[in-house]
């Protein structure tokens, strides 16, 4: 077999669809896998043993671009895949491997996807978790008839580079004398999947005062947001945290995240990256719903509101109150440091 896959576009969902590839080497030890992704995804492939080459999608995300994909699909003929899995549920996503000319293309139904994919799975409700629905792709129609019909469900698990580590510690002059908390405070998604700034700074004061050092993570956009929480702790002990957002690469992240002791993360997709690389997690779920997209590891302590009005699933609070997240006490996260740590 020689596969294509269409990934998906959020790192998060990237770092879950490494399940199906588990699978499929599982089933055929054989089989050469390519992944066609974004750009941003692609240092998360690259840390997928299962996972043969990463392509990078030229084509802007949401873009349609029917020539761009046409002319995309023709230049991998050559390449004479046999299998196309495509993950994003959209029509457009499923048009490359229909112009590449691959015999069998999967996907679960979507929108107006009949004659682009010729092995169309319907069932998609039988599978609550997004790494179930990935999963199942991998099995034959009549294999797949609920998540209990699965095998169990392969965790997924990045590749960690010891000398990139180490380097990345003494490039940014990391001290690795006291335990480490890693804390990701954004939430590309949007602010309903934020929990207040003023929550994380008073867990790391706390957390500070009590032996351990706190590392803040993200991306450059979440600068604005690392800086706040850092500028919330008392100066005596702000020495002890790291504002790394924005200074790493994604790939080095993978590192830093798997030298913490335990991470303390919205639903994002560095919650998926720390959970990958076998770190001891703390979620913090606010409109989206673990039921739906937990962090996969043994070592996990998820924590919630129970308000009536949530999971609601959207990026912004459509009551304006945010109650999921600013009724969730840092309490509740200090009480689940206390669970991970015994």
């Amino acid at each position: 077999m020689k596969i294509l896959i269409i990934g998906p576009s959020w790192v998060g969902d990237m770092v879950m669809s490494q399940a199906l590839y588990i699978s499929l080497k599982q089933q055929h030890p054989n089989a050469l896998i390519d992944v066609m992704a974004p750009a941003w995804c692609r240092p998360i492939l690259e840390r997928m043993p299962e996972i043969d080459n990463a392509i990078e999608m030229p084509i802007g995300h949401g873009e349609f671009n029917l020539k761009g994909r046409y002319q995309l699909g023709k230049k991998l003929r050559k390449a004479q895949y046999t299998h196309a899995y495509v993950l994003p549920n959209s029509a457009k996503s499923a048009l490359i491997p229909l112009f590449a000319g691959i015999p069998s293309r999967t996907g679960w139904k979507g929108e107006s996807r009949y004659g682009l994919l010729n092995d169309i799975r319907t069932n998609k409700k039988d599978f609550g978790l997004m790494v179930e629905r990935y999963c199942a792709l991998a099995y034959q129609k009549q294999d797949m008839r609920d998540s209990s019909s699965l095998s169990a469900i392969p965790q997924p698990k990045l590749l960690v580079d010891s000398a990139s580590q180490q380097h990345c510690v003494e490039t940014l002059g990391l001290d690795l004398t006291r335990p480490i908390i890693g804390m990701c405070p954004g939430a590309e998604f949007g602010p309903a999947k934020r929990w207040p700034d003023k929550y994380f700074a008073q867990v790391a004061s706390e957390m500070i005062q009590q032996g351990y050092q706190v590392w803040l993570f993200g991306s450059n956009k979440d600068q604005a947001v690392t800086s706040d929480i850092q500028q919330q702790i008392a100066p005596e002990l702000r020495q002890h945290c790291a504002n790394l957002a924005g200074k790493t690469q994604l790939v080095e992240a993978v590192d830093l995240l798997a030298s913490c002791d335990i991470v303390i993360s919205n639903d994002s997709g560095l919650m998926h990256i720390a959970a990958a690389v076998g770190t001891k997690i703390i979620a913090v779920y606010g409109s989206t719903s673990p039921d739906y997209t937990p962090p996969l590891s043994q070592q996990v302590e998820i924590v919630h509101t129970d308000i009536s009005c949530r999971p609601c699933f959207k990026r912004e609070c459509p009551f304006g109150h945010l109650k999921c997240l600013n009724e969730l006490p840092p309490s509740r996260v200090i009480e689940a440091i206390g669970k991970l740590s015994s």
